[in-house]
């Protein structure tokens, strides 16, 4: 059962969530600048490599992610004669930080020709110090979720996507230089925290409490992030998979895919992933609205994937052309494809925080690295290059819904069964 928060007060529904979609839409914008600039700017085969780089920071950034969903779900607004909780988040953020540094550093002669064969060690710097940044962040983030500060939460989200753009026009000015890219791109984790932790601070020191010790919150958040692999998988990181898996491929050619992929399946899904925390914290706090909310979200879902897919379809590859004009250009078809499985993955991202929510962390972690499992499967079928990529990108989250839908449909029979054998 979901308990309610000490108050007893709902968790307050549509300031909150105004104010993350807000900050989402403007990060969103941020994120379609760079997809839209860059190509135009470096071209659709050297851009294939920027990618390669932005998917694995995305990838490692998606995984880690999972620290912030667990801590939002382990914070709680802070009572009297309770240990400050934003202590144990400090320690434990800087610890898993310089872990994560390590292990990147460390691990990088197995990987770093694989993934950067013509730049090597000189994307692993960035690529090290951008990532273990992020851990803090994510941090930071989820116990900001779990006292329910909206503002500067959103003042996180939105810092960080602009000082990202900025400092990437910046370098472009100057420079076509990969290498040069990647800092750009991995400098706005730190410098947000440096920048916003003043004002921050008073939101969220004493204002905590985290009820879980080191061990509980370890093994929890190490379950948890198990799971935000697999969403990193198969949203943030397909690019660098698709990349990996297709050598044989001209790279403009997996440059436009890359492309057409990312432009068309943001809207949805960007949303969805920014969502993840306040949806867990709305779950865990309003039990007695939890099942209405819940359809209403895939009510909406429903209706978005279907507007956006015949949208895809009537007016995509003309906005590509519009946006890209001197490249290879994909069919309409393939546009509606792609607005399909944004869909899918959206319903999994609303399905997911509704069983993290409950404490499921088995069924959570199972229901994303299934459909991870899936997803590299499909990239490794004997098929075309086309067709591999559209199994990939659909089949991937419909094995995670139905092991996420098969739970949910159990414990909601097992609660109308529960008042009438009361």
């Amino acid at each position: 059962m979901i308990e309610a928060t000490p108050s007893g007060r709902r968790a307050p529904e549509l300031p909150g969530f105004a104010i993350i979609l807000m900050a989402t839409a403007i990060a969103g914008v941020a994120s379609y600048a760079v997809t839209i600039l860059i190509p135009n700017q470096i071209g659709l085969a050297k851009y294939a490599l920027f990618a390669v780089f932005w998917s694995s920071v995305y990838l490692a950034v998606g995984a880690l992610g999972g620290i912030q969903q667990e801590v939002t779900r382990a914070t709680l607004p802070a009572r009297e004669g309770i240990i400050d909780g934003s202590f144990r988040a400090c320690r434990f953020g800087i610890i898993a930080g310089l872990a994560v540094f390590a292990t990147i550093a460390g691990t990088a002669p197995l990987w770093e020709r694989s993934v950067f064969p013509t730049e090597g060690w000189s994307l692993i710097l960035p690529l090290a110090v951008g990532v273990a940044s992020y851990v803090m962040v994510a941090v930071l983030a989820g116990s900001l979720y779990g006292v329910i500060a909206w503002i500067p939460l959103a003042f996180m989200i939105t810092v960080d996507a602009l000082l990202r753009v900025a400092f990437l026009s910046i370098t472009l000015v100057f420079t076509h230089n990969i290498v040069a890219l990647a800092w750009a791109v991995a400098v706005p984790f730190p410098l947000t925290l440096l920048t916003l932790w003043p004002f921050i601070r008073l939101s969220i020191v004493g204002r905590s409490r985290i009820d879980d010790g080191y061990r509980a919150l370890a093994g929890n958040v190490a379950r948890t992030v198990l799971a935000a692999t697999g969403t990193a998988i198969m949203v943030t990181g397909f690019p660098l998979l698709l990349g990996l898996t297709s050598h044989s491929e001209q790279p403009a050619t997996v440059g436009m895919f890359i492309v057409a992929i990312t432009l068309t399946r943001a809207p949805l899904i960007v949303v969805a992933l920014s969502l993840q925390s306040y949806l867990i914290v709305h779950f865990r706090d309003n039990a007695g609205t939890f099942w209405t909310y819940f359809f209403r979200l895939l009510g909406v879902t429903f209706v978005a994937g279907v507007v956006l897919a015949v949208a895809g379809w009537l007016f995509g590859p003309t906005v590509f052309h519009l946006i890209f004009p001197n490249t290879l250009q994909p069919d309409a078809p393939f546009f509606a494809i792609l607005a399909c499985s944004s869909a899918l993955v959206t319903v999994l991202c609303i399905t997911a925080p509704a069983v993290l929510a409950r404490s499921k962390h088995f069924v959570y972690s199972t229901g994303w690295v299934a459909a991870a499992f899936t997803t590299i499967a499909a990239l490794l079928l004997p098929l075309d290059f086309a067709s591999r990529t559209v199994t990939a990108l659909t089949v991937g989250p419909i094995v995670g819904l139905v092991i996420h839908g098969a739970y949910l449909v159990s414990a909601g029979l097992g609660e109308q069964r529960r008042p009438t054998q009361e």
